[in-house]
């Protein structure tokens, strides 16, 4: 096979919002602000500006040369955080191309629009450090573990009651129906799975009563559904996964409420039109507005004071009930959150977000806030509303483009088409087009996914080769995230959309695919051992067919990784740009080629690598220049 040589992305200036460029990853308002440009010494450049736009008006302010090593030339800038959130980009003269922009999508000779501007968020309540770089494991109550208390439990009557063993039934009428008893206990039983797979968050779909397994149909939210054990069970599991070091967020509908909520029952009953409930809904004449024409889930009203007061506004309301030491939680999972408070010429979602986020600051400010949105999040994530989204548009869907079987035909989330199968750089360029969108912040605050309980299964996606998941679990767990898991992912669950792959956890591990287990349990402790991978920036080094290569850097350390979606030939990177990398070491997977000056990457199948070292053209610190005199 002929060799490749690397994408110049290497060889361009490079910017990103991590702390190695960035002085404060929690800035305040008013705050000055240092920003880093690294820029390739060949490059020659005379003068570097950065453009902000404080109250909507462009201004530039002039960058330092505060460095030159042997391999890059460092510019700095001070900014102020004039505004909750400030873009800029950086303006560059002189060099080969005399006149350019850099913004989060790279180098452009001409200009462009402002979308991909690099931001700053400055917040009183930033998003709390415990997440940054932690793994996500995704529960499905109903489905993970079943105590010996769930035998003694009458089953409701929505229910279908399931032996453990029994197939998951998706035919009409069952689908969303059928009970298998799993609860809160027994997932505390099974704690030991998770610690020694290195999970770092629970993420528990809905724990309220319902009228269904899934439980986004609530009939309050002042208690855990007793078929789960009860306000009881959930106190037991945060405090069991406290005492572990993990943390538990929750799952909170703010578009709806199932139509047995106790204040749809108020709103729909005697005397409910003069019920102060009945504005909780939306209404179109006698008849109320139900989430995509779902019947059982009336659409909440956000234009109501009321609402958000029991809501966000009490202490004891929704959000804060089961937040911190009241109620053991340590952040909400919103769902549908893109749909809240949009209905026809009502646009209220960003005060929704806003509002919430507040709330959370007053009564557990440690506490993560992360929404639900399934396509084009950038302009429902500006900084100041949730801390982060699940990242299905720009990471799994791509992601998805990238490792899906030839023979498979997977649709993604209702499209109506079956999604295309894309050559690496279409799959970067579709990533970098989404996340260069929104802060930094933001996006290390967001769950890359490779799937969910609503999805297809990743095993299932990626057809025969089970060795595909192996590059899936290699993006997930490597690019710049909160990585999130659903349960079962690790051991090689299938599921052909989101229903059938909800099936119960198989606990004889003879029925788990244990080579996946391992590597699973290998990526998270190579992310948990490197610095550059929890908590470094992202330069892109190579997309092309079936290679994708980055470069995640901190300031003590740089990681290489490179992931493969089937056998390819050499890729070639000049060593010159990774000052250091004949000193590293594997953290996972083979160890790369590296002589005369060139690192070289070959794969012989799906699969990934992770090759660390400290740099020894370290550079400077992005530290804010104080005034002396």
């Amino acid at each position: 096979m002929r060799a490749a040589t690397a994408s110049t992305w290497l060889g361009q200036p490079h910017h990103d919002g991590s702390a190695r460029y960035v002085s404060t990853q929690r800035p305040r308002l008013g705050e000055t602000v240092s920003v880093l440009l690294r820029v390739p010494v060949d490059h020659e450049l005379t003068a570097v500006h950065v453009r902000t736009a404080p109250d909507a008006e462009q201004v530039f302010v002039k960058a330092r040369l505060v460095c030159t090593t042997r391999t890059d030339a460092w510019w700095s800038a001070s900014l102020v955080c004039h505004n909750p959130v400030t873009t800029y980009r950086f303006l560059l003269s002189g060099g080969p191309t005399r006149y350019a922009w850099l913004n989060g999508t790279g180098v452009h000779l001409r200009d462009v629009p402002d979308a991909s501007d690099f931001r700053l968020v400055a917040s009183e309540v930033p998003p709390p450090a415990w997440a940054e770089g932690s793994v996500v494991y995704q529960i499905f109550p109903d489905r993970f573990a079943r105590s010996a208390q769930a035998d003694r439990r009458e089953v409701p009557d929505w229910a279908f009651p399931a032996a453990w063993d029994d197939p998951v039934d998706t035919r009409p009428g069952r689908i969303g129906h059928q009970l298998y008893g799993g609860d809160l206990d027994g997932i505390a039983e099974r704690l030991d799975h998770l610690e020694r797979l290195g999970v770092d968050v629970i993420y528990l779909t809905p724990f309220f009563p319902a009228g269904s397994n899934h439980r986004y149909d609530a009939s309050s939210f002042s208690e855990v559904d007793p078929l789960l054990g009860g306000d009881a069970a959930l106190r037991r599991l945060t405090s069991a996964a406290h005492e572990r070091g993990m943390k538990v967020m929750g799952d909170f509908t703010t578009n709806h409420t199932g139509d047995r909520h106790e204040w749809f029952v108020t709103a729909t009953g005697p005397g409910g039109r003069r019920a102060v409930e009945r504005d909780f809904y939306i209404w179109e004449g006698d008849d109320y507005v139900a989430w995509l024409g779902v019947r059982s889930l009336p659409k909440l009203n956000h234009l109501n004071a009321e609402l958000r007061r029991r809501i966000f506004q009490d202490r004891a309301g929704v959000v804060g009930k089961w937040l911190g030491p009241s109620g053991g939680l340590d952040g909400w999972r919103v769902d549908v959150a893109n749909m809240t408070g949009r209905w026809r010429s009502t646009d209220v979602n960003h005060d929704v977000a806003r509002e919430m986020r507040d709330a959370m600051g007053r009564w557990a400010p440690e506490a993560l806030l992360v929404g639900e949105h399934t396509h084009d999040y950038t302009v429902d994530l500006p900084g100041d509303g949730w801390h982060g989204v699940m990242n299905y548009a720009g990471f799994c869907r791509p992601m998805w483009t990238w490792l899906r079987g030839e023979t498979e035909d997977p649709n993604f989330l209702g499209a109506p088409v079956p999604i295309p199968l894309l050559d690496a750089r279409a799959v970067v360029d579709t990533m970098r087009d989404f996340t260069s969108r929104v802060s930094w912040q933001s996006l290390v605050h967001s769950f890359n996914l490779v799937g969910s309980h609503d999805a297809t299964r990743v095993r299932t996606l990626v057809g025969e080769d089970s060795r595909r998941v192996d590059a899936a679990a290699g993006l997930l767990l490597t690019l710049p995230s909160m990585p999130m898991l659903t349960y079962g992912d690790e051991i090689g669950m299938e599921g052909r959309f989101g229903e059938d792959g909800r099936r119960p956890m198989p606990w004889d591990d003879s029925c788990w695919d244990t080579r996946l287990h391992d590597v699973y349990r290998g990526l998270i402790a190579a992310r948990k051992s490197s610095p550059a991978l929890q908590h470094g920036g992202l330069r892109w080094v190579h997309a092309s067919g079936d290679a994708i290569v980055f470069l995640r850097e901190e300031l003590t350390e740089t990681a290489l990784v490179h992931v493969s979606r089937a056998a390819h030939g050499p890729v070639c990177v000049d060593a010159r740009h990774l000052p250091g990398v004949e000193s590293g070491s594997a953290a996972y997977g083979p160890v790369p080629d590296i002589e005369a000056g060139t690192v070289t990457l070959r794969a012989d199948g799906p699969g990934v690598r992770v090759w660390r070292w400290r740099p020894t053209d370290e550079g400077p610190r992005p530290t804010v220049r104080r005034r002396t005199g």
